[in-house]
């Protein structure tokens, strides 16, 4: 048996694999409009975005306006890792149904490109 009959006959055997064959998975969803839960999360992975890089530099331009390199190198990574948790929140409020239903297609066309 060929290597790409062996990966897709793994996959077959996932139950993840199964509903998406079964389901005949696509990317309709990303035509509809989005609810204001997605919404408000891709407004936090965009805010993210700009609180990251941006806010750093503007510390680091602060710092040394003002000659006290405690401000970047304790708001530096405070600043930095707040951005990471808005980024979070809003991959788990807009990213999990995207991501499923992505992933869902993704498998399903592999199933079927490596079985022809």
């Amino acid at each position: 048996m060929r290597i790409k009959k062996r990966v897709a006959a793994f996959l077959l055997k996932t139950e993840f694999g199964r509903n998406a064959v079964r389901e005949e998975a696509d990317l309709s969803m990303f035509r509809e409009r989005p609810d204001l839960k997605i919404t408000f999360g891709l407004f936090l992975i965009a805010i993210s975005y700009v609180i990251g890089w941006p806010a750093v530099g503007v510390l680091g331009t602060i710092s040394l306006y003002l000659k006290e390199p405690l401000i970047i190198a304790i708001g530096g990574p405070l600043v930095y890792g707040f951005s990471h948790l808005v980024f979070l929140g809003g991959m788990f409020l807009a990213g999990s149904r995207y991501a499923k239903t992505f992933s869902k297609w993704l498998t399903r066309m592999l199933i079927q490109k490596l079985n022809t």
